[in-house]
């Protein structure tokens, strides 16, 4: 499964970094302080002669980067272009044997972070590993030798194969793989999304998503290298400190993933909130909600894109898009809604009158590519490599339905599919009616096991819970199925998300109804008029009973 060729990708992210320089504007700000793009490209060349020096012969060209969103971060990513090397971005939300795994398994022989997540390193078997703390003298002096670097190709340096990003998966399910992207592949995307959002030298890109995982590089900080526009990084997301550095910074553009829109729209709203200079945020899974209330609120609209973290598979949003839809296959991808069980292609989605799904059953598959693509494969993970491109397809391992138009609608991701009383399920079909509820800040929805066969609906709901007012609620969605109804409902103060601001159904999953928080259920065989009642302890030990009972028990740890 090669990726393509294209003349967008025969540039390099070091020709793009090289042309930067002796660019005087100011081209990144954080916090105080204002870089030139000039003094970007000097920095990143400064850093690649570095690294140069501190890489072993024949060592892997690899370098770690534990760091907030600070101006060392782009600064790495320039230096790793102009040195031919690859970034490895660390998630400093992983502890101990995890974390080394991290580093160890993307084969860094040299880490950068800084001194707040130096503790995270305490302890931690990392042999052969340079570690270099940024915001020290130590570092500093280190530098300092190379202050005149250039940022000048050199022989044997960057081509468009050449791997530039290591970066994990979010973690939500599984260990984490390290997916590969090579300097022509994240050009070409940053040329891409310039055209297609029409970004301008003149631009200031938000970058207010970790850097550490392949949204805020491919989607923000590559198509504003690729236009000259600058960068505004902030350390970590803050829903509140969100519009002040959009005004502060004239920030124009933004990315964003999971709820991040849903926690600024949780802050108090104010009468100037459409006095700023955002044009475009771009994204994925805020909701067709969310986002609506969004533009209403700020004035910005959001443009809901889809692209899988590997490069396999995109849908591009255009004009005319009809709402909840995320759009079409990108030019010259042939993409599909497959029925992994039996390899064949999903019958149209219908919709009732009222423009409700009336056989997700049958409607609701896999989203997958079955033409080229530009997939490069996950470092030393053959078995994963094998998972995705099984058949020679390229298997995302979403789930979508398509409408008789070719449009195409997210239905959560395949590890999210229930099975109930031999019906398959989408736990984002149910997700998106569960939102209606008046007192859901966050809704998740996931499978238990259940004790005889298949699963169990589990909803996790933030915000207030009033068990007969969700009752009456259930009751009045039409397009609640009989199979859809949560049998569990947990209630927390806040949703637990990964580092990239997923929710992290895997935590919830594994609790699954033993959890800390209040579990309201209907227990099985009590008919629906008898409502919602709180677990007690003596309903959970019942419960588990009955699972041994029927050999299941081992399932509740899944």
């Amino acid at each position: 499964m090669g990726a393509r060729s294209t003349a967008a990708e025969r540039r390099t992210v070091a020709e793009l970094v090289q042309e930067r320089w002796g660019d005087h504007r100011p081209g990144l700000w954080f916090e105080e302080r204002t870089l030139t793009h000039h003094e970007v490209a000097a920095g990143a060349a400064a850093r690649a002669a570095l690294l140069t020096d501190l890489l072993p012969s024949r060592a892997q060209p690899h370098v770690g980067v534990l760091l907030d969103n600070t101006p060392e971060f782009p600064l790495w990513l320039g230096a790793a272009a102009l040195a031919g090397a690859a970034v490895a971005g660390i998630n400093p939300t992983r502890r101990g044997p995890e974390l080394a795994r991290d580093i160890l398994h993307t084969e860094c022989r040299v880490l950068v972070t800084e001194r707040t997540h130096l503790p995270l390193l305490d302890g931690l078997e990392l042999p052969g590993v340079r570690v270099l703390v940024t915001d020290t003298q130590a570092y500093e002096d280190l530098l300092a030798p190379y202050a005149d670097a250039r940022p000048e190709p050199g022989p044997g340096r960057a081509t468009p194969r050449s791997r530039f990003l290591l970066y994990f998966t979010s973690g939500s399910t599984g260990a984490p793989k390290a997916a590969i992207c090579s300097q022509g592949r994240l050009a070409a995307a940053g040329r891409s999304l310039v055209g297609h959002f029409g970004v301008r030298a003149d631009d200031v890109h938000y970058i207010c998503m970790p850097m550490f995982h392949g949204n805020a590089v491919i989607a923000d900080w590559a198509p504003a290298l690729a236009a000259g526009a600058g960068v505004a990084l902030r350390r970590r997301f803050s829903a509140s400190g969100f519009l002040p550095d959009v005004r502060a910074y004239g920030a124009t553009y933004f990315t964003y993933v999971g709820r991040a829109v849903q926690y600024i729209l949780q802050t108090p709203p104010r009468a100037d909130d459409r006095d700023n200079p955002l044009r475009t945020g771009f994204g994925t899974e805020a909701g067709a909600v969310d986002a609506a209330a969004f533009e209403e609120r700020f004035g910005v609209r959001l443009v809901e894109g889809y692209g899988s973290s590997e490069g396999g598979a995109a849908i591009q949003w255009s004009p005319g898009t009809p709402k909840g839809v995320t759009g079409r296959a990108a030019p010259g991808d042939d993409l599909a809604v497959i029925d992994p069980e039996t390899g064949a292609e999903c019958p149209a989605a219908l919709f009732g009158a009222d423009g409700l799904l009336l056989n997700g059953h049958e409607a609701i598959g896999e989203l997958v590519n079955r033409g080229p693509n530009p997939f490069e494969g996950y470092w030393r993970n053959p078995a994963a490599d094998a998972a995705r491109g099984r058949g020679g397809w390229y298997w995302t391992g979403d789930l979508f339905y398509r409408d008789a138009d070719g449009y195409l609608y997210f239905a959560g991701r395949t590890d999210d599919r229930l099975r109930v009383d031999s019906e398959n399920l989408a736990a984002a079909v149910i997700e998106n009616i569960l939102a209606r509820y008046e007192g859901a800040d966050a809704v998740a929805v996931y499978a238990v096991p259940d004790p005889v066969a298949g699963d169990q609906v589990m909803a996790a709901v933030a915000g207030t819970f009033d068990p007969p007012a969700f009752e009456a609620f259930l009751r009045a969605q039409p397009d609640l199925g009989t199979k859809m109804a949560p049998r569990f409902v947990r209630v927390l103060d806040r949703m637990p998300v990964t580092a990239t601001n997923k929710i992290h159904r895997a935590g919830l999953r594994r609790e699954g109804f033993r959890c800390a928080d209040p579990v309201w259920w209907r227990p099985t065989g009590e008919p629906e008029s008898a409502g919602y009642r709180l677990l007690s302890g003596a309903d959970v030990e019942a419960l588990v009973a009955r699972y041994r009972a029927r050999g299941r028990e081992e399932l509740l740890l899944r």
